[in-house]
Formats: C-alpha cells, sequence, structure tokens
C-alpha cells in the first residue's frame, strides 16, 4: 500500500528540527556530558535525531506508531549525550498523538502522560534523596504531560468549532426548508384566492357569451353582452386588488379589506342575476353582519360560498338554489344545495375540479369539517356543499 504523502507543515517541521540538530551536534552542544551517557561517542545523538526526523513525516496519518517509536528513540537518546532537538521533536508527537490520533488515544494520553510525570518525580527523590531531583520530574511533565494537555485543549477547540458549525449548517438547511415551504403555501394561497376571485365571472361570461352565439336574437345578444361586460369589469377589479396586495407599493397605501360575510347578499344577488336564464332562483340564510368572527373564518366562508355558487352556474339545473350561513357558539356551518342533475344538451362552461380541491384546502388550513356530494333531495336529486368552520377563542388567528 502507498505510503500517504506528508503534509507540507510535517515536511516543514521534519525539515527544521534536522538542521537544528546538526547544528547543535557540529557545534558540539548537548544535553549531558560524556562522564553521564552510556554511549559517549557524538555520532551517536544523530542515530535517535534521525529516526526522530523521519517520524515527524508520519505525524499525522500514523500518530500512535509515530508516538510508540518516538518514546524508544527518547529513551535512546538519553542512553547518549542527547540532543534538545530529539526531545523538542519528541514533545510534538506527543501533541499530534493527541490531535490527530483516535478519540480513545486522545483521552488516555494525558492522564498516561500525568501518571508517568508523578511517577518519575516520586522515583528521582527515591534515588537521589535531594530536591533538585524534581528537577527531573518536571522535565518529564514538559516533555510529555504539557505537550498532551495542549493536544487536548487544541482537539477540544476543533470539535466544538466543527459541532457549531455543523449546527449552523443544520440551521441554514431547515431555514431553507421552511423558506421553501412557505413559498410553496404562499403560492398555494395565492392559486386559491385567484381561482375563487376570477373563476365566477369567467364562468358567467363563458355562459353568457355561449348563450349569444347560440341564439339568433339581438335582444338577447346585447343582454348578454351586457352582461359579459359588467363580469369583465369586476374579475379586472378583482385581479387588480390581488395584484395590489402583492405589489410592494410602499407605507402609504393600505391593502383593500379582505371580504367578509356582509357581502353575501350582494354576491347571491350577482349569482341569481346571471342565472335567471338557466331557470335557477337563490334564497339566502345568514346570521346579521356585526356576528363577531375571525376574519379567516370570515374569508374562507365567502370564498366557499362564492365558489359553489360559480360551481352551480356551469352544473346545476333549473330549480332553487339554497344558501345558508348558522353561526353556533363554537362553528360557522356554510352549506349551499342545489340540483344538479341538468341535462347533457344545455350549454355549460367547463369545469376541471379545481374549486373543491381550492375549498377543501381552505377547510384543512383552518381544522374544519368539508362535504361535498350528491344528496337525495325531495322528488329530485341535489348537490350539497357543507363546511364547517371552527370559531371558538382559542382557534382564532390573524388573517393571512
Amino acid at each position: 500500500m502507498t505510503p500517504p504523502r506528508p503534509h507540507r507543515d510535517d515536511v516543514f517541521l521534519a525539515a527544521t528540527g534536522l538542521a537544528g540538530g546538526l547544528l547543535l551536534w557540529s557545534l558540539g552542544v548537548f544535553n549531558q556530558g560524556a562522564r553521564h551517557s552510556v554511549v559517549d561517542a557524538p555520532w551517536a545523538v544523530l542515530l535517535p535525531l534521525s529516526v526522530m526526523t523521519s517520524l515527524e513525516f508520519v505525524r499525522r496519518s500514523r500518530p500512535r506508531t509515530a508516538l510508540l517509536v518516538g518514546t524508544v528513540a527518547v529513551v535512546a537518546d538519553q542512553l547518549t549525550r542527547g540532543s534538545i532537538a530529539t526531545i523538542l521533536m519528541f514533545t510534538d508527537l506527543v501533541y499530534a498523538a493527541v490531535v490527530y490520533g483516535s478519540p480513545a488515544l486522545a483521552r488516555r494520553l494525558p492522564v498516561t502522560t500525568g501518571l508517568v510525570t508523578v511517577a518519575v518525580s516520586i522515583a528521582s527523590l527515591a534515588w537521589y534523596q535531594e530536591p533538585w531531583a524534581l528537577l527531573i520530574g518536571i522535565l518529564t511533565g514538559m516533555v510529555s504531560f504539557v505537550p498532551a494537555t495542549t493536544g487536548a485543549v487544541v482537539r477540544n477547540h476543533r470539535q466544538a468549532a466543527d459541532a457549531a458549525r455543523l449546527r449552523a449548517e443544520q440551521t441554514a438547511l431547515l431555514a431553507e426548508m421552511d423558506r421553501r415551504e412557505a413559498v410553496v403555501a404562499e403560492r398555494a394561497r395565492m392559486a386559491r384566492e385567484l381561482h375563487d376571485m376570477v373563476a365566477g365571472n369567467l364562468s358567467a361570461i363563458a355562459i353568457h357569451s355561449t348563450a349569444a352565439l347560440s341564439l339568433d336574437d339581438p335582444d338577447t345578444s346585447r343582454e348578454a353582452l351586457g352582461v359579459i361586460r359588467e363580469n369583465s369589469v369586476e374579475g379586472l377589479a378583482e385581479m387588480r386588488r390581488l395584484i395590489s396586495l402583492l405589489r410592494d407599493s410602499g407605507a402609504e397605501s393600505e391593502p383593500a379589506p379582505a371580504p367578509t360575510l356582509a357581502g353575501l347578499a350582494a354576491l347571491v344577488r350577482q349569482a341569481a342575476a346571471h342565472g335567471t336564464a338557466s331557470g335557477l332562483t337563490f334564497t339566502l340564510t345568514a346570521p346579521p353582519p356585526d356576528e363577531d368572527l375571525p376574519a379567516p373564518v370570515e374569508l374562507a366562508a365567502y370564498r366557499i360560498v362564492q365558489e359553489s355558487l360559480t360551481n352551480t352556474l356551469k352544473h346545476a339545473a333549473a330549480g332553487e338554489v339554497a344558501v345558508a350561513v348558522e353561526r353556533t357558539d363554537h362553528a360557522l356551518t356554510v352549506a349551499v344545495t342545489s340540483p344538479f342533475d341538468r341535462p347533457a344538451a344545455g350549454p355549460r362552461a367547463p369545469g376541471s375540479g379545481a374549486g373543491l380541491i381550492g375549498m377543501r384546502e381552505r377547510v384543512a388550513l383552518l381544522g374544519g369539517e368539508f362535504e361535498a356530494g350528491p344528496a337525495d333531495g325531495a322528488g329530485h336529486r341535489t348537490w350539497r356543499v357543507r363546511v364547517v368552520l371552527p370559531v371558538a377563542e382559542g382557534d382564532r388567528e390573524p388573517a393571512t
């Protein structure tokens, strides 16, 4: 297996240590005299120095091996006249073993070197029985315990920095996910608003334009064109209101108020005017306009009635359309009932089902109940949309 390429800092440390050791050796500077060394030949100092220099190249990739071999080399250096460069490079190996070694080695090495320092201090005092013997223990601690402790501090700081960076990345990721969800939710809300505001007008335009094209009667065509113009103007006004809410027009302009239950009567009258040609009649039962309701509930109820009336104009048969809004202590119930067995031969506007989806989404956002489907009436079949919206104190939220 190809050995890992040494880091440039490791190469620099090895070159610096070797150059310093050779300089001291050439000047005859050693740690101890010839009479205190087992091998007094000056060249013997170069052997531990060379081994320690080579270990600097693997201080990151093989920290445990470098420490074990380095320990043998520094002990062998004490048998010679000794070099301070060898000892300094050994302290770097101890530091690297804690910083780059395994978590277990990083935990155990400071404790081990501390125990070795204490043991050497006690043994030196017992052997020499002189106060200066404590210097041996101090030097041992400076060579082993101090670099190991320094490495532990550096490693802890690096781990804390990595953890903080990871938390920052996770926070940024969560923020991005929240932003995307908010964008998706806002796009869905805008789509519902746009559909509910424009669908009714466009449906009336489609019905009356079909009638104008089908019937060769100037009076009928003129009346249909008048209705088409009226609904076109109303649809454009609704779209302008939505666009004005989306634009950043400054702090001085205020957005137009959202529709409330007070506008249901006008909404039903408008539907009655559009449905006269189809034989539809409309009735409305609603609470007084001064009822205290949360704004989101009023908006949802208005839009649901609006979309139900739009579907009635497109698909209902001739008959009575009943709109009932009932307020209780904890809920607002909206029910729109209409006949739906209209023959397929008559003109009708196409529908895609987006209205029911939008109504269901509005009700789900408020935690209410939604029902839509056929129901048996008195002698004929009917289609009923029934919605229950909670209006308890704890359910009131600001309008969005």
